[in-house]
């Protein structure tokens, strides 16, 4: 198959995003496809009428993720065009050449629907869910409201509407969270006031809406429903502080155990509540969802992710490994069940 792996973008998850397509984008050329990877941003300067036949190593200038999320403004100063648009030169016309986008994009860029939408008008085949429930997924406000409405069980929470709203929190300890990030960046888990309002400072550097979460303690989970079903758990344990962004992606920061070392019963409700919340927000083909259990068992689902990762780290490949399935293998299956949409 003709394959385009997107990556890149301008969102925090930048970084994250082109170590993705990287391993793709190789996983892919393994089994054989005709594929290149492409930064959405940047796009491709190059003659395009040959593209998918050019003898080029596409990932070969991606390193690893760094310790902080990216300085977008040095990503800007690269494009020649300096705008803020989604696409860079080329995209969509090589993207028309494909049988299929691979989409290892994540974060705003990418995650919120608005490049799924585009690709809709111009009949591009791409893999993961469609526009709609990746802009609710993607917006955690929208995300609350629609847990709550279909009986997903989630920690409280309230909206800020600007940065001196609310100066004085609701509950202690408590999480400040951007509507729209990913990989942890712009959240902040609080204990008093003076720590609050920092946080709430930081994080409307991020985004223009900002809400408020209960703090849970407890065990962190993971689950990706594919197609429907869910594949087996996995339990996250930083090894200090928090799943970060530091703690996601610098190898050996986290501990991972898949399958989670918790009894059947703890598995199958965790399960079940990821099939609820991917069907609550009309997500299709795959995505993986959070979750907190405290120390008395209760399960509460964080967010879902409908671009989860796919560096050498991430979740999603080691959940798929757990059944046997290779990180190719992985690749495959998103992209077969990705075609079902189009059927």
């Amino acid at each position: 198959m003709k394959i385009v792996v997107l990556a890149g973008g301008i969102s925090t998850e930048r970084d994250v995003s082109l170590i993705s397509g990287k391993q793709v984008y190789e996983a892919l050329k393994r089994r054989k496809h005709e594929v290149v990877l492409i930064d959405v941003y940047l796009g491709y300067e190059g003659d395009i009428s040959d593209i998918f036949e050019t003898d080029k190593d596409w990932g070969k200038d991606i390193e690893r993720i760094g310790e902080e999320s990216p300085d977008i403004s040095t990503v800007k100063a690269m494009r020649k065009q300096n705008d803020n648009a989604l696409f860079g030169p080329n995209v969509i016309d090589i993207c028309k050449q494909a049988e299929i986008v691979f989409m290892a994009l994540h974060g705003d860029c990418g995650e919120n629907g608005k490049i799924q939408a585009a690709f809709d008008l111009f009949d591009i085949k791409y893999t993961g869910t469609d526009s709609l429930s990746s802009a609710l997924a993607m917006d955690k406000i929208l995300t609350k409201y629609i847990f709550n409405t279909f009986s997903v069980n989630t920690p409280k929470s309230y909206i800020l509407e600007s940065e001196g709203d609310k100066t004085t929190p609701a509950f202690l300890p408590c999480v400040v969270k951007v509507n729209s990030g990913g990989s942890s960046v712009g959240v902040y888990i609080v204990n008093d006031k003076k720590e609050y309002e920092e946080a709430v400072k930081k994080a409307f550097s991020y985004d223009e809406k900002v809400f408020v979460e209960e703090y849970i303690k407890g065990r962190e989970f993971t689950d990706c429903v594919i197609d429907g079903e869910a594949l087996p758990i996995v339990e996250i344990v930083p090894v200090s502080g928090f799943y970060d962004y530091k703690n996601k992606y610098q190898e050996g920061a986290t501990k991972e155990y898949c399958p989670a070392n918790v009894s059947d019963e703890i598995t199958k409700r965790i399960q079940d509540e990821a099939v609820k919340a991917y069907k609550a927000l009309g997500i299709r083909t795959y995505a993986r969802m959070d979750f907190i259990m405290d120390e008395n068992e209760n399960i509460y689902c964080l967010e879902a992710n409908t671009l989860p990762g796919m560096t050498p780290v991430s979740l999603v490949p080691q959940e798929a490994g757990a059944i046997g399935k290779s990180f190719e293998d992985l690749c495959e299956w998103i992209i077969e069940i990705s075609l079902k949409k189009y059927k």
